[in-house]
C-alpha cells in the first residue's frame, strides 16, 4: 500500500465508539458530508501515492471550516483549488490557518516538494461542536474540558499508533501550538514514546490573529525547523 492508500482507509473508516460529555458533538467530517471523501481522495492519490517517508505534522483536531470542509487538515476549499487543483463544489470556505500553512509551502517549494516530505494530522483525528444556547455550534478543541480529554484518550493513542505504522520519520516530529496542545502531546509522547523529538510551533491559527504583521518572522521559523531533515 502507498502512503495515500493508508490514508485514505484511515479516513473512511474512522469513528468515534466512545461516550461524550454533554453538549459535545463528534465532527466526522468523512461521514457529516459524502462529496469530503472524493476530495480527500483525490488530494491524497495526487500527492502521496507512494511508499516514501514522512515527517508528521500534529494539529489540535479538525475545524469546521479547514479540514471539516475539505477533509485535508490545514486545507480550506480556496488553497484546495487554488493551490492543489481540486475543485469542491457546492461552497467556499476561507481558513486564515490554512493561508498561513500555504505561505508556508510556498515558500519551501510548493505543494509537490513540500508533501513529498511532511504528512499533515491532528493529535485528534476527529473534531468536535460545542452547543451553545439557541442552538448554535461552535468549534471545541479535545483539551478544552478534562472530561472531553479522559473521553477521547484511549482513541488519541489507538490513531497515532496507527499512523505511527505508514513509514512515517519516529525521530522527529512537530506540534502546532506552543501551549495547551504541545504540553498533552508532550506528556503523552513521555508515556508512549512514540517520538524520539517533538519540536513545537505556534498554531497558525495564533500567527494570523495576534502576529500577522510578523508573519514573515514565523514562516521562517517553520522552514528553520523542517529543514532538520
Amino acid at each position: 500500500m502507498t502512503f495515500a492508500d493508508h490514508i485514505i482507509e484511515f479516513n473512511k473508516h474512522i469513528v468515534f465508539k466512545g461516550h461524550l460529555p454533554k453538549g459535545i458533538r463528534i465532527m466526522n467530517p468523512f461521514r457529516d458530508n459524502p462529496e469530503i471523501l472524493g476530495v480527500m481522495e483525490q488530494f491524497y492519490k495526487k500527492f502521496y501515492d507512494d511508499k516514501g517517508q514522512r515527517r508528521a505534522i500534529f494539529g489540535i483536531n479538525p475545524g469546521r471550516l479547514g479540514s471539516g470542509s475539505t477533509g485535508v487538515p490545514f486545507t480550506d476549499t480556496k488553497r484546495m483549488y487554488d493551490q492543489c487543483g481540486i475543485t469542491i463544489e457546492g461552497f467556499k470556505t476561507h481558513e486564515p490557518s490554512s493561508v498561513f500553512i500555504y505561505d508556508v509551502i510556498d515558500a519551501y517549494g510548493g505543494v509537490k516538494k513540500f508533501y513529498k516530505k511532511f504528512y499533515f494530522t491532528s493529535v485528534c483525528p476527529l473534531g468536535f461542536t460545542l452547543e451553545q444556547p439557541g442552538g448554535k455550534e461552535i468549534n471545541y478543541n479535545y483539551y478544552d474540558s478534562s472530561a472531553l480529554t479522559k473521553a477521547v484518550y484511549s482513541f488519541i493513542v489507538e490513531s497515532i499508533r496507527t499512523q505511527l505504522a505508514w513509514n512515517l520519520d519516529k525521530d522527529i516530529c512537530y506540534v502546532m501550538g506552543t501551549g495547551k496542545n504541545a504540553a498533552f502531546f508532550e506528556a503523552l509522547n513521555k508515556k508512549e514514546q512514540f517520538f524520539k523529538k517533538i519540536i513545537p510551533l505556534e498554531h497558525p491559527r495564533f500567527v494570523m490573529q495576534y502576529k500577522a504583521k510578523t508573519k514573515d518572522l514565523y514562516i521562517d521559523k517553520y522552514l528553520t525547523v523542517m529543514n532538520m531533515m
